[in-house]
């Protein structure tokens, strides 16, 4: 990959990662190759400034931190079509993060410059809010994009957390859930917030949505995994306070009363993902953070 321009975005509240993000900076200049550095508290505004010039635009942004860190910048920068580079600075080994070592001994270059990579494309969710009126037309009040997942859980000021939540998907109505909660999830996602909730571990390259239920009151709601394709409704049931909040990738977005209702889809504009041939593999990665048994041959040598 020929780099004339690269983008760092490195994790706000962490003076290792801005140490880190001197030091791409350091190699890359070496390179005779230009960069901007930004923290990762940056607005809309501070990240335009970079990306509607085509002059501007950079090759590639690389993400100093974590998981964390890595989605803001995906749903920022997805939309302008850079691949993202995430290297794991100051936390544990992540599954959308490239092992530190490859940024220290500065061997990210040439494996950039020689290719050494693929790039996934990992696709997103969109979230329309929409107003019921008696119109035909479907009014947007707010569009939101994820990576890992959408969630609804109650509003910050109700004393329990119960809700009651109905889903229609492809215009069918489903289920009402009762319980703490509903995540909606990408394959991606997958291994985030629906996993500590019980859901499925799908692999990223699966094109699917994970519907899952957050600590349901009934034993019969259960995670379902359905094709990337379909619509999903989210409304909230009158009948039980009617207002819930609206999560994107572990941030709040909004509440949602009981006169709107949620639409969710494919994104469509997927996130780009460097990732090198030399890192750590899925299932590797599984295997570390899940405490899995692994291939037990190489562990005792003996046997």
């Amino acid at each position: 990959m020929k780099l004339s321009l690269v983008l760092i975005v490195y994790r706000s509240d962490s003076s290792t990662a801005q140490e880190a993000s001197k030091f791409c900076e350091e190699v890359l200049k070496d390179k005779n190759i230009k960069s901007n550095r930004i923290k990762s508290d940056f607005n809309k505004d501070d990240i335009e400034k970079y990306l509607c010039n085509p002059e501007l635009k950079p090759n590639i942004g690389i993400v100093l931190g974590g998981d964390g860190t890595f989605l803001k910048c995906a749903n920022a920068l997805a939309d302008y079509d850079i691949p993202l580079l995430s290297i794991n600075i100051g936390g544990n080994l992540g599954f959308l993060t490239q092992e530190k070592d490859f940024l220290f001994d500065e061997s990210f270059i040439e494996i950039l410059e020689k290719e050494e990579y693929t790039i996934d494309f990992r696709n997103r969710l969109n979230c329309n809010v929409f107003i019921n009126e008696t119109s035909s037309k479907k009014k947007i009040i707010k569009s939101y994009n994820a990576l890992n997942d959408f969630y609804f859980k109650s509003v910050e000021e109700d004393i329990s957390p119960t809700n009651q939540i109905q889903i229609e998907i492809d215009n069918e109505k489903v289920n009402e859930y009762k319980g703490d909660g509903l995540i909606i999830s990408t394959s991606t996602g997958s291994t985030a917030y629906s996993m500590a909730a019980g859901g499925p571990i799908v692999h990223p390259s699966i094109d699917a949505m994970i519907i899952n239920p957050i600590c349901p009151m009934s034993l019969a709601s259960r995670p379902i995994v359905i094709p990337n394709t379909s619509k999903v409704i989210i409304k909230p049931v009158k009948k039980n306070k009617g207002e819930i909040k609206l999560w994107r990738d572990g941030s709040k977005c909004m509440t949602i009363k009981d006169t709107y209702y949620c639409e969710i889809k494919k994104g469509q504009t997927p996130c780009k993902i460097i990732k090198f041939k030399k890192s750590t593999s899925y299932y590797n990665t599984l295997i570390k953070k899940l405490d899995w048994k692994g291939d037990l041959s190489q562990k005792n040598p003996k046997n």
